[in-house]
């Protein structure tokens, strides 16, 4: 996978930058470093083309996910970000993910199948339209999430059902509404001061 990183201070984050479609691993560069300058950041572009467009995992249509691709992925992304974290030396407890749309999307996969691995993350505008059966204790898991009141690409009954399946097991959750799917200067300096806290 291409990826690219910026070495940090050691008892800072290390914040995993997952991007939207059409996006790459430099698209939140710099949201990581207006989250925290000090932070390690590492920008991962998705596997997957849309008509040229990378993404994260395919999907059948708007709003439908190629759920067995998204689980290869999932499978693939994490296994690539364990490689990241050994190779460059750093802790995988320290790792927060940060997506957006797609990237976010794929981050909520990540929560509820390794809740060991990652326990802290900002999503900016998920999704997760897919049934969940088993009852993954997120308990120890923390997110900063964003929802647009009129956003055409997630409707506010998807930001719902993305957040009541993450707190149905457990998780810690502070959501900031925004108007639409637009990232806004505002909610980067939310999910700061929440990271700060």
């Amino acid at each position: 996978m291409e990826y690219t990183i910026k070495k940090g201070i050691e008892e800072e984050p290390v914040l995993i930058l997952l991007h939207g479609t059409g996006g790459n691993e430099n698209s939140l560069m710099d949201v990581g470093k207006a989250l925290n300058d000090q932070a390690t950041l590492i920008g991962i572009r998705g596997k997957t083309l849309e008509n040229g467009y990378p993404r994260f995992f395919n999907r059948l249509e708007e709003g439908i996910f190629d759920e067995e691709d998204l689980e290869a992925r999932a499978i693939e992304l994490h296994e690539f970000i364990l490689t990241l974290v050994k190779e460059n030396q750093l802790d995988l407890a320290d790792v927060v993910l940060v997506g957006y749309s797609n990237g976010a999307n794929i981050g909520v996969r990540l929560l509820l199948d390794y809740p060991e691995s990652y326990q802290k993350a900002v999503l900016f505008h998920p999704m997760y339209p897919v049934v969940v059966d088993d009852k993954t204790d997120l308990s120890q898991t923390h997110i900063f999430a964003t929802m647009g009141e009129q956003d055409p690409i997630v409707t506010v009954f998807e930001s719902y059902r993305v957040m009541e399946l993450l707190k149905d097991r457990g998780a810690e959750i502070i959501e900031e509404w925004t108007k639409n799917h637009q990232l806004t200067f505002l909610e980067v300096e939310r999910a700061k001061k929440w990271l700060n806290e």
